[in-house]
């Protein structure tokens, strides 16, 4: 028998390996017919082995011809009472093997969302106990109407934007800093590392409230890649308001000859002597 299938399932015994009774184990034949009645013969195949649970208590595996349960296989024990031949069904059970392919480990659904699952009516609600949150000691009471009583806390609170039950913990605005100088708004991605400039001294960036704002601003440039995102004041990107490109003389135009328009030209006019004008010398008579 294979070992993938005498470990499978194995029930906790002592220390002492209980026997093999024979009686049950040569019970082939009324744990087949047990296993069929429960699946159908077609899920059944061939008689792999079996093992010792206990004292006159043994367990059949058979191979499972179930489509997509590759490795996994049929457990059939049986057992029978003390100086009884008869053989009764205790369990009919499909187990994997050591091959068989078996879903994950549960994981909890708040552990399974990550940052960009949320879809449109989505609810993530925070646990009660998020250490990234605590509580807003001004947030006022909201029972109280303050045309009734003006010394309510609650209007004050709305007016200067502190009207919250809870605000970002001390835990939560170092994790949130963390995670965007680690992220893609930090100094160390490619874009950052050939920037020509940093965002501090950007004009396009707009600075943060302290304490996050000793850090980090908003990008507001429609052109750069990070435009309306967190960026540090280490990042930088080909867009920053200082760049500017080197660039050579403009080369010179070709000249342009007009074909259309007359030019004046100016022509000298030279006069001859009266010597020039005589006939030559040997007599050649000119045209």
């Amino acid at each position: 028998m294979p070992a993938s299938i005498r470990g499978a399932g194995a029930r906790s015994t002592s220390a002492r390996a209980p026997k093999l009774d024979a009686v049950t184990a040569g019970a082939v034949d009324v744990a087949r017919a047990a296993l069929i009645e429960e699946v159908g013969e077609a899920q059944v195949g061939e008689h792999l082995g079996v093992r010792a649970e206990g004292d006159r208590v043994v367990t059949h595996v058979f191979a499972t011809r179930l489509a997509g349960y590759q490795g996994w296989h049929w457990s059939v024990t049986v057992t029978r009472a003390s100086r009884q031949k008869k053989v009764t069904v205790d369990e009919v059970v499909l187990l994997p093997g050591d091959d068989a392919i078996i879903s994950p480990d549960w994981t909890p659904y708040k552990d399974r969302v990550r940052p960009g699952d949320m879809s449109p009516g989505d609810l993530l609600p925070p646990e009660s106990d998020d250490v990234r949150l605590a509580p807003a000691w001004f947030v006022g009471d909201d029972a109280v109407d303050p045309l009734i009583d003006p010394t309510s806390v609650r209007p004050v609170a709305d007016e200067v934007a502190i009207g919250r039950v809870h605000v970002l913990s001390l835990e939560g605005r170092d994790a949130a800093a963390q995670r965007w100088y680690d992220g893609d708004g930090g100094p160390s991605t490619p874009m950052a590392q050939q920037a020509p400039g940093r965002c501090r001294g950007c004009g396009f960036m707009v600075w943060l409230a302290p304490p996050l704002g000793s850090l980090f601003g908003v990008c507001a440039n429609a052109m750069a890649n990070d435009d309306g995102k967190v960026v540090s004041f280490d990042h930088g990107c080909g867009a920053h308001s200082e760049a500017r490109v080197k660039r050579g003389p403009d080369p010179t135009a070709p000249p342009v000859h007009d074909t259309v328009t007359v030019d004046p030209v100016v022509v000298d006019v030279v006069t001859t002597d009266a010597a020039s004008d005589a006939a030559p010398a040997d007599g050649v008579t000119p045209a």
